[in-house]
Parts: C-alpha cells; structure tokens; sequence
C-alpha cells in the first residue's frame, strides 16, 4: 500500500501556525514511508473563503519547505483539489444515500430546531438532535416540498444507547458514546456539501490511506466512520495529533500570543527554526536533541513516538531555538536574511548594502551572537548607519560609562594614542593588545576605558568585539 496523506486548509484568514504543525506531520509520515503528501483547499465556506487567503497558505507553507505532492497550484490525477470545484461530486454522494435510505431530507426551520434542542435539555437528555426528532409527518413533508421551502440533507445516526470504537493510530482504541452523535447536516440548502460529506469523499477519492489531525477533531470520527459505512467505502486509519496549548492550557489562540505564520515570518524567525519548534508540539527526537533538521526529523519519525498529550507553545523557547538556528547558519545567509530588516528600518538602501557586501556580512557575523531574530539586527547594528551626533545612547550603557570619574578625559587622551594606529591600519588584534597595556600603564583597569569607548561609539552596553568595531 502506497501511503498518502493530506492537508486541507479552510482559505478563510491568515496562514495558521496549526496548519503548518498539522501539514508537518502529515509530510513526515508520508515521507518516512516512502509515501505521497497532498494538498486539498477546503473552501466550501464560500462567504469566508478568499483567494488572497487561499495564496497566503500556499506561500507561506511553501516558505517553510512543506512541498506537497499534489495540491491545487500543482495539479495531479485526483483533481480538483479546491471543494468548491467539486460540487456535483458531492452531490452524487449525497442522492446516493438518500436512495439507500441512508440519508433524509430535512425541511425542519431553524427555529424548530432550537425548540427541539431546548426540549431535549429540558428532559435532561443531550442536545443531538437524532433522525426521529427531526423527521416530519408524511402529509408535512408533502406540504412542504410542494411549497419549494429550503432543505438540508442529513445523514442517518444510530438511535439506540451504544459506542462507536475508533482505532486511534496514537491512542489505541477509544470508545465514544453515539448519544453524543446528532443527525449531521452534508448537504446544506445551497447544495454546498459540510466538513464531513466533502472530506469523507475527497479522502476515498483521492487515495488517501491515513488521516493525521487535531485531537479536537476527535469527536467528528463517528460521523465520518458511519459516512464510510453507508458508502461501502473502507475508511483511512486515523490519527489525532496532540493541540498545541497557551501558556493557560487552552487550545492556542489569539488570546495566548500570534497565531499567523505571518507574524513569525514578520518577526524575522528562521524558517527552520518554526518547523523545529513545531515539530516539539508533538514529538522529540531523542528525549534530549532539541535542535535538529527536518531532514533528521524524516529519518527518524515514527507516528507512535508521537505524544498524546499537548504541549505548551513557549515563547521564550521559540525564541531561544531562534537563535540557535541564526547563530549557527552561514554569516552570508543571516545577512541576507536580515538585508530586508535592515532596509526596513531605514538604516540603508538594498542597493547601499549590495556594494558594500563584505563588509555587511562581517557586521552581521561580529553582532549575531546577541540576536535572536533577524528583527534583531537593526538594533544593534544602526550605530554603523548614524553620524557621530545621533547615535542613539542605550540607558544601561551611558550610566555604565559615567560611572568613571574620569571617563570623558581618558576618552580623549585614547583617541589621541589611537589615531597613529588607525592611520597606519593596525590589525584590530594588535590594537586591543596594546589599548590594554596602554590602560595598564595608566594605573587603570580595563572597564575604565571599554566601558565609555562603547558607550561613545555604539551606544549600546554590549556588542561585537570592541576593535573590530
């Protein structure tokens, strides 16, 4: 068996970090198993759904290297791959179980529907609504269907006390009562399919063998299990991926911080740095590694190391693993990288920047050890773009240099003992061995001369070597 598996974004807002976890680990398995990673738009939310939204996912998800096999952009032989292309199709699908008896049409208005619903509370019983609260008397029906009045498809769910039992590729067995399980709406009154009709189809009909999503997803698996059933079809393996959590141990969300990939890319992360920290929502490589490739990442997955519980999306360690990405990369790419950021705060043109290469890339090399996001680096570098009356002074580094009594006069008297130095172009080495045994000779020590020499010329408290500077 060729195994495949699938993303299927809803084109409705800002690429979410959830779609890249879930299309991440989707790529991984498939990968590992020698198998074929697609890509299906959910668009049947037509009210919601945008291009610019639809392109955003795309991009962003290609950004981070999750290359798919088959998808929209792409094309291949299970197309369409946007639902809202795939109309007819589910319309078959549906007809089909109405003649089977497997499907009813239901003409109940949404007022009665809440009144139902409000009755079954009253009785003390759950709100899901089965196929006898909903059906009408026969002369009813007639009456309004010779009325044209708008209806729904919905599917046929047990009525009797009882489990459905899903075999979970990382929970094992789970047992959830169809009590909870209502009469679900698949064809909605404009003919537009729902989740579960339209991805119980598109899954059969595109091959797709294992289905790895949200745990929150959880409970939509009886649905679709007795959409398969009805169909005769055979149903993927399913697989219920662990939520990433906020710092208050609820499903992420705006409330817990940004949630757009687009926020991370604004910020500067590394790209490789985002799929690293993703793939710790869910799965370790060794229980210790914390920064490794996805290439490592592909090697070594195995769905059932994957965790089962949801881990919490930690900032600060984003953060951390963003530097760690940065600070290991080839100089040349953090400069490339970080050009744009640069540029973007007005330090200096692109074009100002490409002549001076070299030394742009040496000033990104000598300050990378103190950033963390390419969004970093004009602070710590926009000293080199100001003339000597605007270089912005840094709190911290100003009282660290008037902490000297004498600061401003050894300042001057160094400048003096430098001059010579500069002019016949000492190495910066050789200059930072003799500044110290030229402050040695004056009876002082180090932080007497280091701590105002910064401070006047960058501004800042801490940076690159001081010579190379």
């Amino acid at each position: 068996m060729t195994v495949r598996t699938r993303v299927a974004p809803s084109p409705t807002g800002d690429p979410h970090v959830g779609t890249a976890y879930i299309a991440l680990f989707n790529l991984c398995f498939a990968r590992a198993h020698g198998g074929q990673f697609l890509l299906r738009i959910e668009d049947t939310d037509q009210t919601r759904s945008t291009a610019d939204s639809e392109q955003a996912i795309l991009d962003s998800l290609r950004w981070l290297g999750l290359e798919w096999d088959e998808g929209p952009d792409v094309g291949g032989p299970h197309g369409p791959y946007r639902q809202s292309e795939r109309m007819e199709i589910y319309g078959e699908y549906a007809a089909q179980l109405v003649a089977q008896g497997k499907a009813f049409t239901c003409y109940r208005t949404p007022t009665e529907l809440d009144e139902l619903r409000e009755a079954r509370r009253a009785a003390g019983t759950s709100t899901a609504l089965k196929p006898s609260d909903l059906m009408l008397p026969e002369q009813e029906l007639e009456r309004r269907r010779a009325a044209g009045e708008p209806y729904v498809i919905r599917m046929m769910v047990p009525e009797e006390a009882g489990t459905c039992a899903i075999d979970d590729m990382l929970r094992g067995t789970i047992e959830l009562d169809w009590g909870m399980v209502d009469a679900q709406v698949l064809l909605k009154s404009d003919g537009m399919p729902t989740y579960h009709l339209a991805n119980v189809v598109d899954d059969h009909l595109m091959g797709i063998t294992h289905v790895l999503r949200g745990e929150e997803h959880l409970v939509n698996t009886p649905k679709q299990l007795l959409l398969y059933a009805a169909l005769g079809l055979e149903p993927p393996a399913f697989g219920h991926l662990p939520l990433m959590l906020g710092k208050d141990g609820r499903k992420l969300s705006k409330r817990s911080g940004d949630v757009s990939l687009d926020d991370y890319r604004a910020k500067g992360y590394p790209k490789e740095a985002i799929v690293n920290f993703l793939s710790l929502q869910g799965w370790a490589l060794d229980g210790e590694t914390e920064v490794f490739s996805v290439e490592q990442l592909v090697e070594r997955f195995d769905i059932r190391d994957v965790s089962k519980a949801g881990a919490v999306f930690d900032l600060d360690k984003f953060q951390w693993l963003a530097g760690e990405y940065l600070r290991a990369e080839p100089a040349e790419r953090t400069a490339e990288r970080g050009l744009p950021f640069v540029v973007g705060a007005g330090l200096a043109s692109e074009a100002d920047l490409r002549a001076r290469w070299d030394w742009f890339v040496a000033v990104v090399a000598g300050t990378r050890e103190r950033v963390r996001l390419y969004s970093e680096l004009p602070g710590w570098v926009d000293y080199l773009f100001a003339s000597d009356d605007e270089v912005p002074f840094d709190e911290k580094a100003e009282k660290g240099a008037r902490k000297h009594e004498d600061a401003a006069e050894t300042l001057r008297a160094f400048r003096a003992w430098l001059a010579p130095r500069l002019e016949a172009g000492e190495a910066p080495d050789a200059t930072g061995a003799a500044a110290k045994e030229w402050v040695a000779a004056r009876g002082a020590k180090l932080p007497a001369l280091f701590q105002p020499l910064r401070c006047a010329l960058t501004g800042k408290p801490g940076g690159p070597d001081l010579f190379e500077t």
